[in-house]
């Protein structure tokens, strides 16, 4: 074929395996072939499933040939973050103590992606816990990004972005309670999604307990990709009620119209924001200008609340898990927890009771200035990826990572969804922005998302540099 089969999307990959025009095992084979080439330079893919991949994408050829009824995704290898179970793999996150529970059961969004055709094929890298910004562990050791090997793949999704941005992988499944979907695919250039509170079901048979109430209310099940297009077919994939997380609702994919009207926020308040990516989100504000749309410079309220009521509810569970914490992690990174206990301290009751009254303030705040912008757009983060180490250097360091990372807190505390999509490079590095919708409207997100990757192009798969 004119183009390699690991340079192709998603849909791309699974419309020629539908048409018979490559097989799923060719397709498999290529990308473990890109693997083998780039992984040695960047560390983001820890596992490879190879016998079970083969056997499904044997299975899915079968299918092809029998003239059987295919998924969106048929025949489709993709990637899977190593906190998501794979029936029969383990999903170590990180750290010793679970490198051995073998998962009984899929993952909701590993059954959901294998329902729509895709292959699970890989395990990606994590920080320990994913309670680190930045994609190095104890068990697997550091991701790279493969943009400039010296600056951060971020986390805790960084295996998932660092192996799809250079073409090990065409589309993937990470989580996000602190932009941890967003925060790898800004930094090394493709996009994600960050759906809506209880839109996707998350379920594990591999770690003990039962979550606290911070991941309980914010944390979200999504999928990373260089394409819109594909973002939006494996959300459609996965997301749904599932017995196994009741909360979750089965909620329409498309909803009315609204009017094209986008608040821009190229500096978000609490920090400093890089010139270059504040200039980032004023060109995607000009693309929608030129769709058609209207577009003005204002910043949603309670800006500031919004980070506070995200750092209290998260700092409330860290305070409960501490215990289990200082075993499980390494002293690296356990640092950065430290850090941000020291910027925004423990709970008592009555301050975990504030934290939720604050939080109702913000979203109801929020959603009152939704109706008159429905689309919100701004950074990931407010500056480029740092250099390794950086997050946990000093006080300093680490209270500076909070500060670039400010503008993707809101969305998590809220359950609202977030599209990311790059827009160009400065630096030698990606530029990106971060659209948000209002609950459940995530057809908004992706849309506005197409319209800017439409204009302002693809970033990747790239060769690492």
């Amino acid at each position: 074929m004119a183009e390699e089969l690991w340079t192709r999307s998603a849909r791309e990959l699974a419309s020629l395996i539908a048409a018979k025009e490559v097989s799923s095992t060719e397709v498999l084979d290529a990308h473990l072939a890109r693997i083998e080439s780039v992984n040695p330079a960047l560390n983001a893919v820890v596992r490879i499933l190879d016998d079970e991949a083969r056997t499904a994408a044997g299975e899915a050829d079968r299918a092809v040939a029998a003239g059987e009824e295919l998924g969106p995704l048929h025949g489709v290898p993709i990637s899977v973050k190593d906190n998501i179970d794979v029936v029969g793999d383990v999903s170590t996150q990180g750290i010793p103590m679970l490198a051995e529970i073998v998962a009984t059961q899929d993952a909701p969004a590993v059954a959901r992606m294998r329902r729509a055709g895709a292959i699970p094929f890989v395990r990606t890298n994590m920080p320990e816990l994913g309670l680190r910004v930045h994609t190095v562990s104890a068990t697997y050791g550091l991701t790279r990004n493969p943009w400039d090997p010296e600056r951060t793949a971020a986390g805790s999704s960084g295996g998932e972005a660092s192996a799809i941005a250079a073409g090990m992988s065409p589309l993937g499944l990470g989580n996000d309670i602190g932009g941890s979907l967003r925060n790898p695919a800004y930094a090394c250039g493709i996009t994600s999604i960050k759906p809506s509170a209880q839109r996707i079901p998350s379920a594990t048979t591999t770690m003990p307990g039962t979550p606290l109430l911070a991941e309980q209310l914010m944390l979200v099940q999504g999928v990373l990709a260089r394409h819109v297009a594909d973002v939006r077919v494996g959300f459609e994939a996965i997301a749904g009620a599932d017995p196994r997380d009741p909360y979750v609702i089965s909620a329409p994919f498309d909803g009315p119209s609204s009017p094209k009207r986008a608040a821009l926020v190229p500096e978000p308040a609490g920090g400093s924001t890089d010139p270059a990516i504040a200039a980032a989100v004023r060109a995607a504000g000009q693309v929608l200008i030129d769709a058609g749309w209207q577009v003005d410079e204002v910043s949603p309220p309670m800006l500031e609340e919004s980070y506070l009521a995200w750092a209290l509810h998260m700092n409330a569970d860290l305070a409960a898990l501490r215990p289990l914490l200082e075993m499980a992690l390494t002293p690296e990174s356990m640092s950065f927890l430290r850090f941000a206990d020291d910027a925004f301290g423990e709970l008592d009751v009555a301050g975990i009771n504030a934290a939720h009254q604050l939080r109702l303030e913000v979203a109801t705040a929020w959603a009152a200035f939704m109706e008159t912008y429905p689309v919100i757009i701004g950074p990931t983060w407010t500056q480029k990826p740092f250099t390794h180490g950086f997050d946990i250097t000093n006080f300093e360091s680490a209270e500076a990572v909070l500060e670039m990372m400010r503008f993707i807190l809101p969305q998590n505390v809220l359950g609202i969804p977030a599209v990311c999509v790059p827009t160009g490079v400065d630096g030698g590095l990606p530029t990106g922005v971060q659209i948000t919708g209002r609950r459940f409207r995530e057809d908004e997100c992706l849309a506005v998302g197409e319209i800017i990757e439409s204009s302002m192009g693809v970033l990747t798969p790239i060769d690492p540099r």
